[in-house]
């Protein structure tokens, strides 16, 4: 599919100059510091040089104090607690951390995660009832509960009371919990609106450590997981969470928890230094794949492991379910291009919208996604659930998914989500009408643009540019992900060099070694699934190329190569 490749001001001005010559580093470089908001030689060492220092005091955060205080009497009167937190990464890495964090503190704390397929998302009556019959009296919620009015009001009646943890937008009423620590809260002037629900509950407990005048040194430990939840939720990596992330990985790299170094030897990681998108691609899916196919303890009960045989035992059962999750997510993504491949009338679409009652709930999301990838449109994929229609939602660059939805709130029994994903639940006699109306709001408010890949492209430069020096201060912008995603360059006009070959074991790769027009600079790139463009590259004409730097490790010798994003054929002059 054709993409569209827009380059960002390159920022060459006085700012940029002015930052290239006091931190003595390349001006294309300092220009990705001004694209990013970093114009001074002070939030440049902020940046290079995250710092705990860097992190706001909890208390700034709305209801900080009453948490606190509730956690105080909670330990001083030896109450039952528990911490409850939703099935996916977030909410399982919330709960592992709080749990491991105040159980010292407890003679008799536990934790709760919701059954997926019978309680749903969130606070759950299930739940409530349970802690009731247990004589709970204190519930931590992590990643969930700022929406759940009534169902507070149900465990006040129990005798409960709720610190509420989470980091969605909330309604216009607050549950009435003995906390609400949202920085989504109007009412709340936290500095950071952007943390996880891992996140917030970091804060609480550094709010708690704060508050108790303890070393923060065990807390800090425990920012393995929050990186987790970070990576995984897709949060922006900026202020606070840029710190949490880059200590994170640190000690994920360095002497990571019991449960999370045993997931990183299933996913054959070991002794690799993992990144961003490690996380995103390789452990997150798998902590996720307990909650998908079995339960989320599973992944609570790995990740607060300290028994070396019991979380290697664990975590070959959490590494199973995402060989099943992996089997469920293919088979029904092929099953539902086939449907789109067979029917006319849905390739003409401008969105679509699916409905298979024997697909797996738990991968539908993953199944919405991989369609807008392919078709690169609003996709809506439903299933059966205790015979109502379930789904997710998926969304293109820029276009407003949950305002579509909300236009047929009238069919719906509940949605929620946001701008590029949501969750909605309707009667299958709605199905159609649904369909149609869905389908009718995107063709009307979707725009051209919108409708065709876009490539946000940071730089264009010279091969001669990549270089050792040039990649050793790249290295420092990351962590990379949203917010401070990985530069992406653009040169134009080069040519094969003679030697670019397809490679791979079905040879749909493409290996290639380019050598510019201007500078004669050679350099070396791979372009996955590219290996269709090596006639093209074969002709003898010049192209222009799309491409992140990365630093390929192979029998013990470090090389750059470029990660081919896109290629255009022939070179035909500027691109916007």
């Amino acid at each position: 599919m054709e993409k569209r490749w827009n380059i960002k001001d390159p920022g060459i001005g006085e700012k940029v100059e002015h930052l290239s010559k006091v931190l003595n580093i390349d001006r294309y470089l300092s220009g990705l510091l001004v694209q990013r908001g970093i114009e001074t030689f002070e939030e440049a060492k902020a940046f290079f040089r995250p710092s705990f220092d860097h992190l706001h005091n909890p208390f700034l955060m709305k209801d900080m104090d009453k948490a606190v205080d509730r956690l105080d009497k909670a330990i001083r009167g030896q109450e039952k607690v528990v911490i409850y937190g939703d099935y996916d990464v977030d909410g399982t890495t919330s709960v592992a951390l709080v749990y491991s964090f105040l159980k010292p503190f407890f003679k008799n704390i536990s934790f709760y995660i919701p059954n997926r397929y019978e309680e749903g998302y969130g606070i759950s009556i299930k739940g409530i009832d349970f802690f009731a019959e247990e004589e709970c009296t204190l519930v931590i919620a992590l990643d969930c509960g700022i929406k759940a009015v009534e169902k507070l009001k149900y465990a006040t009646q129990k005798g409960i009371d709720f610190i509420i943890c989470d980091h969605h937008t909330p309604g216009e009423v607050l549950p009435e919990a003995a906390a609400c620590l949202d920085p989504k809260r109007a009412d709340c002037n936290y500095p950071d609106k952007n943390l996880s629900g891992c996140g917030v509950g970091f804060k609480f407990l550094q709010g708690f450590c704060q508050h108790r005048k303890l070393d923060h040194t065990t807390l800090y430990n425990y920012l393995d997981l929050v990186a987790v939840s970070i990576a995984s939720d897709i949060v922006p990596i900026t202020g606070e969470n840029r710190v949490m992330a880059y200590f994170g990985l640190e000690k994920l790299n360095t002497n990571p928890g019991m449960g999370l170094k045993h997931i990183i030897k299933v996913a054959g990681m070991q002794g690799r230094q993992m990144t961003i998108s490690d996380i995103v691609f390789k452990l997150g899916p798998r902590i996720n794949a307990a909650g998908r196919i079995e339960s989320g303890n599973d992944a609570v009960k790995l990740l607060i492991s300290d028994n070396e045989e019991n979380a290697g035992i664990m975590s070959l059962d959490i590494d199973k379910c995402n060989d099943t999750r992996k089997g469920f997510d293919r088979d029904i993504t092929q099953q539902a291009l086939d449907k789109i491949a067979n029917s006319e009338d849905h390739k003409n679409r401008k969105a679509t919208v699916l409905f298979e009652p024997e697909w797996h709930k738990g991968v539908i999301g993953i199944v919405a996604s991989r369609l807008t990838e392919t078709y690169y449109r609003p996709t809506v994929i439903l299933t059966e659930s205790k015979g109502l229609a379930t789904g997710s939602a998926r969304s293109v660059d820029g276009f407003d998914l949950y305002k579509a939805i909300d236009s047929c709130s009238d069919l719906l029994e509940n949605f929620g989500g946001h701008m590029y994903a949501a969750g909605l639940t309707l009667k299958i006699e709605n199905i159609p009408e649904f369909k149609t109306r869905f389908e009718q709001y995107v063709e009307q408010n979707i725009t051209p643009e919108q409708q065709v890949p876009q490539i946000e492209v940071d730089q264009e430069i010279s091969l001669k540019k990549i270089n050792a020096k040039f990649f050793r201060i790249l290295k420092q912008f990351r962590p990379f992900g949203p917010g401070n995603l990985t530069p992406v360059f653009v040169t134009r006009r080069v040519f094969d060099y003679g030697t670019s070959k397809k490679v791979g074991k079905d040879q749909s790769h493409l290996k290639v070694e380019l050598i510019e027009e201007e500078s004669g600079a050679i350099k070396q790139g791979i372009g996955f699934s590219m290996g269709e463009y090596l006639d093209q590259l074969q002709t003898g004409h010049p192209f222009d190329i799309c491409y992140t730097i990365e630093e390929n490790q192979y029998n013990g010798r470090s090389t750059l190569q470029m990660m081919i994003k896109d290629m255009k054929f022939p070179y035909s002059g500027e691109y916007s």
